[in-house]
């Protein structure tokens, strides 16, 4: 079974451990994914996810957060694409 979403938000940089950028998943497509998360995560709550922005594609894992979901946007497709903090990204998100 697989989910595939479409959304759009902003990419914010979190200055972690580890820094990185993400978008925040909405809140409908966020319990879109919860009710699919026990047949796909790989513990912690992770959730392996294939996403895509303009015409870059790439794996990750979507992190959960307060009930909700973050999506890494990797350093190469940011690149590629030419997104940076703060703009609007819209992405095709495609989890199990």
């Amino acid at each position: 079974m697989s989910l595939q979403l479409q959304f759009s938000g902003p990419l914010f940089h979190w200055a972690g451990p580890a820094p990185h950028y993400f978008v925040a998943v909405p809140e409908a497509e966020a319990a879109a994914i919860r009710d699919l998360s026990r047949l796909v995560t790989y513990g912690w709550g992770m959730i392996p996810a294939q996403v895509q922005i303009g015409q870059t594609t790439f794996k990750t894992s979507l992190f959960p957060k307060k009930g909700g979901y973050l999506v890494p946007v990797k350093v190469a497709a940011r690149r590629a694409e030419g997104v940076e903090e703060g703009q609007t990204v819209t992405l095709t998100l495609t989890v199990g």
